[in-house]
């Protein structure tokens, strides 16, 4: 599973952004024994809190490709998000929506190492965590980063999204 194209495209990725982990060490996409296509699966594999589970979801945003990474622990606000942004509709992305924009499939879309980067929001709550986790290109694939990095490596606005 190391070598499938998402995980490398992800790591190569992080490789290219000299990302840190939350202990200042490279930021390295790890493999898990399962899928896991929550954050409530994620956080119980790696034992961690679920708001510490930075969720990468694509949404349809008037037609263009809006990526938000928001913690395990909450849902993102719709309405209220697209009224903040001047976004008349929006709306969760199909399943062939988000494997257009990023290569990967939902449950393992990654923050990063999409074949077009997408313009991307970051929960603010995810601060409150010295390490988050977030996918790494497949369900099995994640990586731990930090949310200054996080902010750092994708170019993200910190954004309340709940």
């Amino acid at each position: 599973m190391q070598s499938h194209p998402n995980v490398r495209a992800v790591q190569d990725a992080l490789d290219a952004a000299q990302a840190r982990n939350g202990s200042d060490a490279p930021a390295t996409v790890r493999l898990l024994p399962d899928a896991v296509h929550t954050a409530a699966a994620a956080a119980e594999a790696l034992g961690v809190d679920v708001g510490a589970i930075a969720n990468s979801l694509v949404f349809d945003a008037d037609g263009a490709p809006l990526l938000v990474l928001t913690s395990g622990a909450h849902r993102v606000d719709t309405t209220g998000l697209a009224t903040r942004l001047g976004i008349t509709r929006l709306r969760r992305a199909t399943p062939q929506f988000v494997k257009e924009h990023t290569g990967q499939v939902i449950g393992g879309v990654a923050p990063l190492g999409h074949p077009q980067p997408l313009r991307t929001l970051v929960d603010n709550t995810l601060d409150k965590y010295d390490e988050i986790w977030a996918a790494g290109g497949v369900p099995q694939a994640v990586f731990p980063t930090t949310y200054a990095e996080l902010l750092r490596i994708t170019g993200g606005t910190p954004t309340d999204v709940a």
